[in-house]
């Protein structure tokens, strides 16, 4: 409702991948907390279903990124990561938005 009469932001941790390239290996990672069906599921209708836009991912539509590795394995040296922070923006501000990335 906030959105019908003010742009609304929100930005931050929010612990799920939602698609597959948000995570390293999506195949062995169905049943990890931060991307089971359940937690994409509700990101996609809580979220995006109620007009907030994923701006890194719609200015960046196939950009491998993440902005979390695990401190086991050599995780980040080796790329193997999870997208889990983001910049939700209501629909009226994407026109406004020039620019989205993420600090390695």
């Amino acid at each position: 409702e906030l959105g019908k009469e003010k742009p609304v932001l929100v930005t931050g941790d929010l612990n799920v991948a939602h698609q597959n390239i948000d995570i390293h290996s999506p195949s062995t990672n169905q049943r990890s907390a931060g991307f089971t069906q359940e937690e994409r599921s509700s990101f996609a209708n809580n979220l995006l279903g109620n007009g907030f836009v994923d701006v890194f991912r719609a200015q960046h539509p196939d950009v491998v990124a993440y902005t979390y590795w695990s401190y086991r394995a050599n995780s980040r040296t080796r790329n193997r990561g999870w997208r889990l922070d983001y910049t939700l923006v209501s629909s009226d501000l994407v026109r406004r938005c020039h620019d989205a990335f993420l600090l390695p």
